[in-house]
């Protein structure tokens, strides 16, 4: 990459969504933290106090900016954050030094995401709070600390399942790919995609996909080789 390339890719991704979508996506993400903090504030309050996890913030911009993303799934959300708290509260234990205790908190967290399959990028900044929140967390004791975040998590869920499925043209959670393969394609002329139809097709689908058009350009290209590479396997 030439240095003029270098300084080019610092500029905006552009995201080919309508005005309408991105309003939809900011109204539904405050309304989300609204009833989530309400939700909180009137669950019965007896031996624990409710507390908002600040990176359910953070979840709820994957949750209803990029609801289609496999980031921002069911399952990444739940296992992410609940991982995620837990390696927090072990390293909090384990590692008197709170420096020490909170990088490897963050990367555990991550680690453990990867190898779960519940990637949850949010899920780091639960990890982060179990070693270095205040007093309302640590006074209480670990045990309520992860029940906070349970709730949290529990609450998040059935609002994004409950607001995604109400606005047009989302469907949450993604259904899963069918497990037959589609039937092949009828033979066609040869076409080469170009960056602006995928341009186009992104702006057709008006929802947020959690990838820029640089990297599915590069994919399709992948893609293509990896077919060329199996034709070519064929020929005698």
């Amino acid at each position: 990459m030439d240095f003029k390339s270098y300084l080019l890719s610092f500029k905006p991704h552009v995201v080919q969504t309508s005005f309408l979508e991105k309003l939809r996506s900011g109204l539904a993400g405050g309304i989300a933290i609204l009833l989530l903090t309400l939700a909180l504030h009137y669950l019965p309050q007896t031996d624990i106090r409710w507390l908002m996890v600040t990176s359910m913030a953070a979840s709820a911009t994957l949750l209803y900016a990029t609801p289609h993303s496999p980031l921002a799934q069911p399952w990444n959300l739940v296992g992410g954050h609940l991982i995620s708290a837990i390696a927090g509260v072990i390293c909090g234990l384990l590692i008197p030094e709170p420096t020490i205790a909170a990088g490897a908190a963050v990367g555990s967290a991550i680690l453990l995401m990867l190898l779960l399959n519940c990637l949850h990028p949010p899920s780091a900044a639960t990890a982060l709070m179990m070693v270095l929140a205040g007093s309302p967390f640590h006074d209480m004791g670990w045990q309520w600390a992860l029940l906070i975040v349970v709730a949290n998590v529990g609450i998040s869920l059935l609002l994004a399942l409950t607001i995604n499925n109400l606005l047009p043209g989302r469907a949450y959670p993604m259904p899963p790919p069918h497990a037959l393969p589609p039937p092949p394609p009828r033979p066609a002329p040869f076409i080469t995609l170009e960056q602006s139809d995928l341009e186009w097709a992104l702006e057709q689908i008006d929802s947020v996909i959690d990838v820029s058009e640089e990297d599915l350009a590069e994919i399709y290209q992948l893609a293509l080789q990896s077919a060329q590479k199996r034709a070519d396997a064929l020929l005698p």
